[in-house]
Parts: structure tokens; sequence; C-alpha cells
């Protein structure tokens, strides 16, 4: 099994407001995703409640290989719920791991 983490930061341009439906949108757009990718195993989206600490959103998935993974990536329906961060994300770092 893989573990897909990925961590996200916003803009800091954007309101507090902003920031808050994006997560929300993001969060709920791809907690819906394995109604439309059924390789993936699990998947989580944390917002953070620490605004001391640098990331704002972690996405944590499960998948049975690295190839689902990058499958998963390029699939239609990932793609489009990425796009609901794509203009608001500063930042972004991932780790595959093996568990």
């Amino acid at each position: 099994m893989v573990k897909h983490v990925v961590l996200f930061k916003l803009k800091e341009t954007l309101t507090t407001e902003e920031k808050n439906e994006i997560m929300v949108n993001f969060k709920k757009a791809i907690e819906a995703l394995p109604l439309h990718i059924d390789f993936i195993r699990h998947i989580h989206v944390g917002i953070n409640i620490n605004c001391s600490e640098k990331w704002d959103i972690c996405l944590e998935s499960l998948f049975d290989t690295l190839d689902d993974v990058k499958a998963y990536s390029v699939h239609p329906a990932h793609v489009s719920a990425a796009g609901i961060i794509k203009e608001a994300k500063a930042d972004r770092s991932c780790v595959d791991f093996e568990v």
C-alpha cells in the first residue's frame, strides 16, 4: 500500500472568508472522489486549525500502488477537484511512502 500525503499553503492575499470557502469546497470535492475513482482506498482532507503553522490543508490518501497514485493524479475527476485551489495555492509539498 502507498500513502499519498499532500500539504497546501494558500496565498496570503486571500481573505479568511475566501480561504475558508476554498478549503471547504476542496475538501468536499476531494472526499467525493472515491465515487468516481474506484482504486482510491482511503482519502481525507484536513483543514488546519492552527494558524501559526505554515500549511493550510493536508490531503491524506491510500492506494494499492504508486502506479495508482500516478493514475489518480491525472484522472479527470481529480484534475477538476484540484482546480478548486489551483489559483489560490501558494505552495505544495508531497510525500508518497509504503505502509
